[in-house]
């Protein structure tokens, strides 16, 4: 196990400086924010100090390297608009994104899992079909709209919840935090469901497909001939044998959730760092821009060493492969 982590690192850290590299000089490759940062009919004077000043005078390979070298010493540079540190500014916004994909994941998994495993134990079924409707309704609709139509029927027309923002917080483990309270759930439980409902919709359609597929199989038959119950044999062997899927799914999704959660944000108002994002791009914030997406990345491949890890304990072949 510990030359199967070792193998596994290593691979991560390669990842991440390939990417650093593909979005450094992406990013510092596009537009000029010296544009954006003074008045057009600014003296060149001024223009060449602040082109000095920042360093866009230097070879971009040049500049790379001093960003990689003052970020391995926690310093991902100072917003050009903020005027603030970058790691500061995206610590402030990080808390909110984290509490709305996960609060959305829980919801997907919760829901997801028990209706996909219905769905494939009784696949001749009304509610079976009902659940494969919803899971495709999940799929189709956009996110944007389904906001917007949730924002429509519980806030406006029912009253029963806010329409955005994100109401009141509670400081846990240095963390701003709106879970803690009841109306703090009551102004997350739109987005997140939003958030959800695609997420919803395809682990419902993967747990359904490898339940149909295990139900087939001979060491569930064997099982029943046991005269084991119903409820051991969906527990003990279905779910067992479609973990890994669902694992895969789970893992790759959060990421995605934790990183494109921009349009969910935006409809509902959610400070988190989708809006963030967003606000840099349209003013050439150069360090908001590179510090969130080598985040992005960092989560991707964080998530995905974990999800490595889960299959070596799921799988115990994976990490003999591995080691061979």
């Amino acid at each position: 196990m510990i030359g199967f982590l070792i193998q596994r690192i290593l691979q991560a850290i390669m990842v991440v400086i390939a990417m650093s590299i593909i979005v450094f000089l992406g990013v510092y490759a596009i537009g000029n924010p010296i544009d954006v940062m003074i008045d057009p009919g600014s003296d060149q004077a001024l223009r060449e100090a602040l082109i000095q000043r920042y360093g866009f005078d230097r070879p971009l390979i040049e500049q790379y390297f001093v960003f990689m070298n003052n970020m391995l010493h926690g310093d991902l540079g100072q917003s050009f608009i903020y005027r603030l540190p970058v790691l500061n500014l995206i610590m402030s916004r990080l808390p909110a994104t984290l509490e709305l994909a996960l609060t959305a994941m829980l919801i997907a998994t919760g829901l997801g899992i028990p209706l996909g495993l219905w769905a494939g134990y009784k696949p001749d079924s009304l509610s079976a079909k009902a659940i494969m409707g919803f899971s495709v309704l999940g799929f189709s609709v956009p996110s944007f709209w389904v906001g917007l139509l949730l924002i429509m029927i519980f806030a406006v027309e029912l009253g029963w919840l806010p329409s955005g923002g994100r109401g009141p917080t509670t400081q846990v483990l240095g963390m701003n935090l709106s879970i803690t309270s009841l109306e703090g759930w009551s102004y997350i439980i739109l987005p997140a469901f939003n958030l959800a409902l695609f997420k919803l919709g395809l682990l419902i359609r993967l747990t359904r497909a490898g339940t149909v597929e295990v139900m087939s199989s001979d060491y569930v038959r064997f099982a029943r001939a046991q005269g084991l119950s119903e409820s051991k044999v969906v527990g003990l062997h279905v779910l067992k044998n479609i973990s890994i899927p669902i694992v895969t799914v789970f893992g790759l999704e959060l990421g995605s959730t934790l990183a494109f959660a921009v349009v969910t944000e935006t409809v509902f108002n959610w400070p988190g760092m989708g809006k963030l994002i967003i606000d840099s791009i349209t003013v050439l914030d150069r360090p908001v821009m590179v510090a969130y997406l080598i985040l992005v990345v960092f989560l991707f491949v964080m998530i995905n060493l974990v999800v490595d890890l889960v299959y070596g304990q799921l799988d115990p072949r994976i990490r003999v492969k591995a080691a061979s």
